[in-house]
C-alpha cells in the first residue's frame, strides 16, 4: 500500500466518529462530542478517551504534531482505538516522533485488537512492508505495549472514569433517575437546559454499553479507497493478533504522563470541565 493512501485510509477512519451515524445497517447512538450543548456540560470530563482525541487532533489541525502524537497516547491509555491507529501511522510516518515501524506494527496491532476491520486492513498492510528483523522487533516492543494499553488494561481505566464522574454528577451511586434538567453553558454564550436523560443516556456510562457502542461505530468503519500508485491486494486480514497474550500491567502513575486539566476548543474559546 502506497504511504499516502496508507494516510488517507486511516484518517478517514478517524474522523468517521465526528459524525453522527454510519452508512449501513443500524444506525449507532450519535456521537455526543459532535453536539456542542453536550460537550460543554462536562460531559468530556467523564470521557477522557474522547477528550484527549479530540486534543489530538485539534492539535494535529495546529501543526503541533509532538503535542497530537501525546494525546492520542493519552486516549488510547484509556482504550481509545482510533487513537492507537494515529499513534501506528505517526510512528509509521515519524511524525511528531522518531520513526518505528516495528512500533508502528505493534500500535496497529493493538487498534485491530477488537477486530475493527479498518485497522485489521492496516495492520495486514504493515506487516507486509517490515523486514524479518522488524517484524520480530514488533512481536517482542508489542507484549509491553499491550500490557500497558491493550483491552484488559485500558478498559478497568475507561469503566472507572465513567462510573466516578456520574457518581460526581449525580451524587448518587444509583444514577440518573427522575426528571432532572441540567443547566449548562451555552456555546454561544449565556445558558442551556439539557434533559438528564439525554446526558446520562447508559449508552455513554455503563462501561459495557460504551464499549458496545464504539463496536457500532468501528466495526465497520468507512475507509477511503483512494487510488495513489499501486496498491497490492492482500489476504482477507486473521483476527487474531501476533502478539503473545501478557498480563497487564498495573497501573504506575511514574510511568504515566504528568496529568492535564486542558480542554478541546469549541468555537475557538476552551470547553468548559
Amino acid at each position: 500500500m502506497n504511504k499516502r493512501t496508507a494516510q488517507v485510509a486511516i484518517l478517514t477512519v478517524t474522523l468517521t466518529l465526528m459524525a453522527p451515524a454510519i452508512g449501513g445497517g443500524a444506525t449507532p447512538h450519535p456521537d455526543p462530542t459532535i453536539d456542542p450543548v453536550m460537550v460543554t456540560s462536562g460531559f468530556l470530563s467523564g470521557h477522557p478517551d474522547l477528550r484527549f482525541r479530540l486534543l489530538a487532533l485539534q492539535k494535529r489541525s495546529e501543526g503541533k504534531q509532538t503535542a497530537a502524537f501525546e494525546f492520542f497516547m493519552r486516549a488510547a491509555y484509556y482504550g481509545d482505538k482510533p487513537s492507537a491507529g494515529m499513534v501506528a501511522e505517526m510512528l509509521w510516518d515519524g511524525t511528531g516522533t522518531p520513526q518505528d515501524r516495528a512500533q508502528a506494527y505493534a500500535w496497529m496491532d493493538l487498534a485491530a485488537e477488537r477486530g475493527y476491520e479498518g485497522f485489521l486492513d492496516l495492520r495486514e498492510r504493515y506487516w507486509a512492508k517490515l523486514d524479518e528483523a522488524d517484524r520480530e522487533r514488533a512481536i517482542v516492543v508489542g507484549q509491553d505495549i499491550y500490557a500497558r494499553y491493550g483491552d484488559a488494561a485500558a478498559l478497568p481505566r475507561i469503566a472507572r472514569a465513567l462510573r466516578f464522574e456520574k457518581r460526581r454528577m449525580t451524587g448518587s451511586r444509583t444514577g440518573f433517575t427522575g426528571n432532572l434538567r441540567i443547566v449548562v453553558p451555552a456555546p454561544g454564550g449565556g445558558t442551556e437546559e439539557i434533559d438528564g436523560s439525554k446526558f446520562y443516556d447508559e449508552r455513554y456510562w455503563d462501561p459495557v454499553q460504551y464499549q458496545q457502542w464504539h463496536d457500532a461505530i468501528w466495526r465497520k468503519p468507512r475507509v477511503a479507497r483512494v487510488d495513489i500508485g499501486e496498491v497490492r491486494q492482500l489476504p482477507q486480514p486473521d483476527l487474531n493478533t501476533r502478539i503473545p497474550q501478557v498480563d497487564p500491567i498495573p497501573d504506575d502513575p511514574g510511568q504515566e504522563l504528568p496529568p492535564t486539566d486542558e480542554m478541546p476548543l469549541l468555537n475557538g474559546n476552551p470547553i468548559r470541565p
